[in-house]
C-alpha cells in the first residue's frame, strides 16, 4: 500500500477528501450511540465547506491528509494558538485533530500521520486534542506519551472525551 501524508490547502480536491473524511468518521464514530438520523442531520446541515475553506485559509491553521493508494484515509488539522482552561499556563499550546477512518487504520497509516503532524507542531510547548473516550486510537496516541489533562465532552453530540496533552520536549 503506497501512504502518503501531505500538507493540504483549501482548494476545491482538499476540501472534497476532508469532507469524504469528516461523513465517514462521523458514522463510524457514533453508529449504536447516536440515532443514525441525527448523524445524517448533522452531516447534512453542520458540515459547511465554506467554513473549512476560512478555517485553512487562517495562516494560524494547517491541514494534513493521508492518503492509502490515493484514497483520503485520515486527516489532522493543527490549529494554532489555542488553549484549554485544563493545560499548564504560560505555555504555548497546539490543538491538533487526529482522525482515520476505520477501513484505513492501521499502525503504518496511523505513523504517517502523526509524524507529519508532529513535525508541523515542533514550534509548540503542548500539543492536545480532545479525543472522545470512545475513540479507537484513544491508545495510540497515549502510547505516543499523551497523558488526560481532563475530562470533557466532544463533537456534535457532546458526547464523553478526555483531554489529552503532549509536551513537545518529551515527545
Amino acid at each position: 500500500m503506497n501512504i502518503i501524508s501531505k500538507f493540504t490547502v483549501g482548494s476545491e480536491g482538499g476540501i472534497s477528501d476532508l469532507i469524504t473524511i469528516i461523513d465517514a468518521s462521523a458514522y463510524s464514530l457514533h453508529q449504536g450511540l447516536v440515532p443514525e438520523e441525527n448523524i445524517k442531520k448533522h452531516i447534512e446541515n453542520d458540515i459547511d465547506p465554506r467554513k473549512m475553506i476560512n478555517d485553512l485559509n487562517d495562516l494560524s491553521n494547517q491541514m494534513i491528509i493521508t492518503y492509502a493508494d490515493e484514497q483520503p484515509a485520515g486527516y489532522s488539522m493543527i490549529k494554532s494558538g489555542t488553549s484549554h482552561p485544563s493545560l499548564p499556563e504560560g505555555k504555548k499550546a497546539t490543538e491538533i485533530s487526529f482522525v482515520i477512518l476505520p477501513e484505513f487504520d492501521s499502525e503504518d497509516i496511523r505513523q504517517s500521520l502523526w509524524k507529519k503532524s508532529r513535525s508541523a507542531a515542533s514550534f509548540t510547548d503542548i500539543i492536545w486534542i480532545n479525543m472522545m473516550a470512545h475513540d479507537p486510537l484513544l491508545e495510540f496516541l497515549k502510547g505516543l506519551g499523551f497523558s488526560v489533562a481532563a475530562d470533557a465532552t466532544a463533537g456534535p453530540f457532546q458526547l464523553p472525551s478526555h483531554i489529552l496533552q503532549l509536551e513537545v520536549g518529551k515527545g
